[in-house]
């Protein structure tokens, strides 16, 4: 397999040299994406898709970096880097330099791979695109969300259609059919439509699907003829619709490891018009399993556990498989190396064997029946030909030549042959041959079931007592020994299991069935009679080796016993490890091989000879830490020595304490499935299983108990914490509650000062108010006083002003008549000017008397409302205050009850207040009746006013007399002076004497008038100097 790293390179090859997939694994190359920073770090594939073709595909990683592999032409370049991660890749439109991408700001953008430029940038979706699904005609696209589908018109990169669902019903996948104009919508109830692509009008909905397999949809896949879908979801069933019946006829259970369905696609093939039976199924564990949809058989597998798969696309020619794994790097298979067994001709039917030579008897003829029909494929393609194979007479030998011929056409005397040259098996084919040596029956389903059972209870705290640093070999290790006792009981009660194990664990880490199985066939042959003795260790074998030193070395074992070093300090810590404490990895290959190789009893051998070979510093050895710190270390010792003196003791052992008279031969495991082991008292095991079943139980029990305990422990903790809490909360309160009372208190005492300086400053208040209304009366008395005397003045001075004018008109006629006689026209314009000015002046004091009039009125209008303005305000405030002393009363009250019940010392305090508030609500009773006093004075104050605007009223009618009374004279006296103005005119010569009478008669003045105007003008004097003294208030 070819790994290719695309490092900072924008473009390259894809591979070096030609690639070679193997038959097995089908890899073509292995592509990563590494910086190239100080802390390089993999930047993982994401999505990938192949173009029309199917021999050039497009793949994006995390950080937008979007890249074109052409398989043909072994290139690859990098088109865009988008500088955000990629959600859909589509590489199949009209025009093929072009491809669409989804990113994670929810947009689509259409990029040119020849230019390099960008085409188109679409937006609609509000959420990550999931999957975009181009039409055959590569004209239309289809990009589908959680909670829409948009079709778009890839001419003009305008949205068609937009599919808009509730919120409680999500979108799964929406795509099209192949080579058809039908549209396929799969939503997360479960329910499936098909949409007319040009009309979009809904053709059909495939039913509901039946009650005892009903699975939730999550991945879809269509045949390239559009005749069957398949899909999956959280389960390991598939169900396969015929969308031209539109109904459900097939449903495939997948294996029981298969428990969710990830991706799911159909591999196309040249000749099935298609109508593909190949599906790929993705399942959890990363592997993508590839099942005819008719025979439901399994063909071929991809990835594996070690190297998952995250998602798979296939070529449209179905030539390549791009599958993105765990580790983001991207695996391109091909798909003739993995088909290559299924596709492979059958061997010929018949084997033709070659008859032995006449001159033999035909006694020692075998017969050989060779049964027609068709073989079974073999593995191996040189195991195709024909073999001819001679029957030699001898059946002795061939017999033994029988006993001699392995798996693999390997001859197990030729592989003795070939190990005592070379010492060792090639390390390239050990492991084929120690397989071939084991004779491995390689039982996959045996061991399934085995591994199925899961982890043995005995080996669930493996790492606390073995702390393995590779996880991966712990849980190898943990398997084999939990599949070891799920075989056989004994294993999960042997302490040294571990110890046995674990160094062909780490040789076969990688095929765990390989490790079970050479394990447990050292355990059947090597480790014969372990477990007679159990739960000690095994003194039959060990007194074998104690014999065998004994017999070869005697002073070293009278040294041991000297030393009081048994067989179990110097032989069975090698045989518990298979020395793999004493010997370093190649030294442990090397004397496996031989082991392997030879009979049961060689590992026994070698405990003996490596005890021999190291007698020089066991007999210096005189401690027994000393002997122990030795045979569980490394020692400086040649293992080639130590096999050659195997040999040598194999051989020269007396048979009579040989442990080949005891062991037995090799057997090899049992094909289909394994051999029942029960070599082991069987009543020590059981007794321990029960003895541990019963101590687990007790101490399940006892652990329950001790839970029970401490749950009651914790609960009476919480509870005596709780009551802590409670305490401290209730003395919390108590001490809020007292510093509360004191602030309450200290508010009260605050509230009553307050109280009393604001009852002060009320009362210096009403004081000043008092003040300032006595004064304003004042100052308005004086000003009304001087208005009337101003008034008084004014009227003088127009009567004087009138009685002059009257003296100098009559002054200014007489001498007028006296100079001028004959100027009547110039006399009579004279006159009607001193008329109209004298109307005038007369029509000028009726409006300044008018708008004295108003102003006094509008004066008294003003006083009158301050009046009933000021006896509202008394009124409000009396009302406020017999409110607040009403809500102190019963506050007070509330207070009293409380603090009655709660103290008994506050009692005398809520007497003392109920004092106060009786003398308050005296006082209050004297201002009411006080204001009382006031409202009735107001009362009065008001009957005088209205009895003065009377007064005034009936001044002003007789004010309006006189001046109508001094009108009608002036009247009178103008009619006289123009009827004697035109007896002047007749008689001319009595004019002087005429005018004299007249002009007496009309100035005599009415006694009568004189005397009204004197009587008021002394009314008004009298009451200007004597005004009317309002009652003072009495302040409260």
């Amino acid at each position: 397999m070819q790994t290719t790293d695309l490092g900072n390179k924008e473009t390259g090859k894809i591979w070096h040299r030609k690639p070679s997939p193997a038959t097995r694994e089908g890899i073509i190359v292995n592509i990563i994406h590494t910086t190239s920073d100080y802390l390089p770090k993999v930047l993982r594939f994401l999505n990938v898709a192949f173009d029309s073709s199917g021999d050039c595909l497009i793949a994006g990683d995390h950080q937008g970096n979007i890249y074109v592999f052409d398989l043909s032409g072994n290139r690859f370049n990098l088109v865009q880097r988008t500088a955000q991660a990629c959600t859909a890749l589509a590489f199949n439109l009209h025009r093929k330099s072009e491809f669409l991408v989804a990113l994670a700001d929810y947009s689509i953008k259409c990029f040119d791979t020849a230019t390099k430029e960008l085409v188109s940038w679409m937006r609609g979706h509000e959420s990550s695109v999931s999957s975009i699904s181009v039409h055959a005609s590569g004209r239309y696209a289809i990009t589908t969300s959680s909670d829409t589908a948009q079709l778009w018109d890839l001419d003009t990169f305008q949205r068609k259609r937009k599919l808009n669902i509730l919120q409680s019903v999500g979108i799964q996948k929406v795509f099209f059919l192949p080579l058809s104009n039908t549209i396929l919508s799969c939503f997360k109830d479960n329910s499936i439509f098909a949409w007319e692509c040009d009309t979009l009008c809904c053709k059909y909905q495939l039913p509901a699907q039946p009650e005892g397999s009903s699975i939730s949809y999550k991945v879809f896949a269509v045949t390239r003829d559009g005749r069957i879908l398949a899909a999956g979801g959280k389960s390991n069933h598939l169900h396969l619709w015929c969308l031209e019946a539109k109904q459900l006829f097939r449903i495939i259970q997948m294996p029981a490891k298969v428990r969710a369905v990830r991706h799911l696609e159909f591999l196309p093939d040249s000749f099935d018009a298609g109508s593909n039976q190949v599906l790929g199924v993705l399942s959890q564990d990363g592997i993508m399993r590839f099942i005819n949809i008719q025979t439901c058989k399994l063909l071929f597998e991809v990835g594996s556990l070690d190297e998952g798969i995250s998602s798979s696309v296939i070529s449209p020619h179905g030539r390549y498989i791009a599958s993105i794994m765990e580790n983001g790097s991207l695996n391109i298979y091909s798909v003739q190396a993995l088909t290559q067994e299924i596709n492979k001709p059958p061997p010929p039917l018949v084997k033709v064997i070659a008859d032995l030579p006449k001159s033999q008897p035909t006694s020692g003829d075998l017969k050989v029946k060779v049964m027609s029909g068709r073989a079974r494929r073999p593995a191996r393609s040189r195991e195709d030909r024909v073999q001819t194979r001679i029957l030699k007479r001898d059946l002795a030998g061939g017999f033994e030549n029988k006993e001699n011929e392995l798996s693999g056409g390997l001859n197990k005397k030729r592989l003795q042959i070939l190990l005592k040259g070379y010492g060792e098996y090639p390390t390239k084919y050990r492991m084929f041959i120690w397989r071939s040596l084991l004779q491995l029956p390689e039982n996959h389903t045996a061991f399934s079931s085995l591994i199925d059972k899961g982890v043995h209870m005995a080996f669930l705290n493996l790492q606390q007592k073995y702390p393995i640093r590779s996880r991966k070999l712990l849980r190898v290790l943990q398997r084999t020994l939990s599949a070891l006792a799920h075989w056989s009981a004994i294993f999960s009660e042997t302490p040294y299991l571990p110890l046995l194990a674990f160094p062909f664990v780490k040789l076969f880490q990688n095929n765990q069935l390989v490790c079970f199985e050479v394990v447990a066939t050292l355990i059947i042959n090597w480790c014969q009679h372990w477990f007679e003795y159990f739960p000690n260790p095994p003194i039959n074998v060990l007194a074998m080796i104690e014999n065998v030193l004994a017999f070869h070395d005697p002073e070293l074992l009278r040294h041991f016993i000297d030393c009081d070093v048994t067989s179990q300090l110097y032989a069975w810590p090698l045989l518990e490890t298979v020395f793999s404490e004493v010997l370093t990895r190649e030294e442990w290959l090397k004397l496996f091989d031989n082991v392997f190789s030879n009979h049961p009893s060689f590992l026994l051998m070698a405990v003996v000879a490596y005890n021999i070979c190291s007698r020089g510093p066991l007999l210096h050895c005189d401690l027994r830490d000393d002997f122990e710190y030795f045979f569980h270390h490394r020692n400086n010792l040649d293992i080639s020595v130590v096999i050659r003196e195997v040999y040598r003791l194999m051989d020269t052992t007396p048979p009579d304490i040989h442990p080949e008279r005891t062991l037995s031969v090799f057997v090899a495991l049992t094909k289909g499935q394994y051999p029942v082991f029960n070599q082991y008292p069987k009543f020590i095991v059981d007794y321990q299983t029960q003895e541990r079943e019963r101590i687990r139980n007790d101490e399940l029990e006892y652990l329950r108990e001790r839970q029970a305990v401490e749950n009651m422990q914790a609960e009476v903790d919480q509870q005596r914490v709780e009551d802590e809490a409670w305490y401290q909360k209730q003395e919390l309160l108590r001490k809020a509650e007292e510093t509360r009372r004191e602030m309450l208190l200290q508010e009260e005492e605050k509230m009553i000062q307050q109280r009393q300086r604001l009852a002060a400053v009320r009362r210096e208040l009403r004081v000043k108010e008092m003040r300032l209304q006595d004064a304003a009366r004042k100052r308005f008395l004086k000003l009304q006083q001087d208005q009337q005397e101003m008034e008084l003045r004014r009227l003088d001075d127009e009567i004087e002003r009138k009685v002059y004018m009257r003296d100098q008109e009559i002054a200014t006629t007489a001498k007028d008549l006296e100079m001028r006689h004959l100027e009547l026209e110039s006399q009579k314009r004279l006159y009607e000017k001193n008329l109209t000015r004298n109307q005038g002046t007369i029509a000028k004091e009726m409006r300044e008397e008018a708008d004295a009039y108003r102003r006094k009125v509008d004066l008294e209008e003003r006083l009158f409302h301050k009046l009933l303005e000021t006896d509202q305000a008394q009124n409000q405030d009396t009302q406020k205050l017999i409110k607040e002393n009403l809500a102190k009363a019963e506050q007070a009250c509330l207070n009293n009850d409380w603090r009655i019940q709660a103290l008994h010392k506050q009692r005398r305090n809520d007497l003392q207040r109920n004092e106060c508030y009786q003398e308050m609500a005296k006082l209050l009773q004297k201002n009411r009746r006080k204001e009382t006093e006031v409202l009735n004075a107001m009362l009065g104050k008001e009957v005088n006013k209205w009895k003065e605007a009377e007064e005034k009223d009936f001044r002003l009618s007789l004010e309006r007399e006189a001046s109508t009374l001094s009108d009608a004279s002036r009247r009178r006296f103008l009619e006289q002076e123009i009827h004697n103005a035109l007896e002047l005119a007749g008689q001319p010569q009595d004019a002087v004497s005429f005018n004299q009478r007249q002009t007496q008669g009309p100035h005599t003045p009415d006694p009568d008038l004189l005397e009204r105007v004197r009587t008021l003008r002394r009314r008004l004097t009298a009451r200007a100097r004597h005004p009317c003294q309002t009652p003072p208030l009495v302040a409260t």
